[in-house]
């Protein structure tokens, strides 16, 4: 699935399977991180924000986190 960044406007391919996807948007769904585990998650916050990661970082930071683990 194409997912264009709201922000930069960069086009990225988020490889979801279709009845996964479909199963998310569903009122029933669940959980991205949930249905879709497979996906890294800057690849669920996407689709679920279209904001890829880089713009993510750029407004909000880093996770202290990620400086320790990574």
């Amino acid at each position: 699935m194409n997912v264009e960044c709201k922000y930069c406007k960069k086009t990225y391919d988020i490889p979801i399977a279709e009845d996964d996807y479909q199963k998310w948007l569903s009122t029933d769904g669940g959980y991205i991180q949930d249905i879709a585990d497979y996906l890294e998650a800057w690849e669920r916050e996407m689709l679920i924000s279209q904001t890829c990661d880089y713009c993510w970082k750029r407004m909000f930071g880093t996770d202290d986190c990620e400086v320790y683990f990574s």
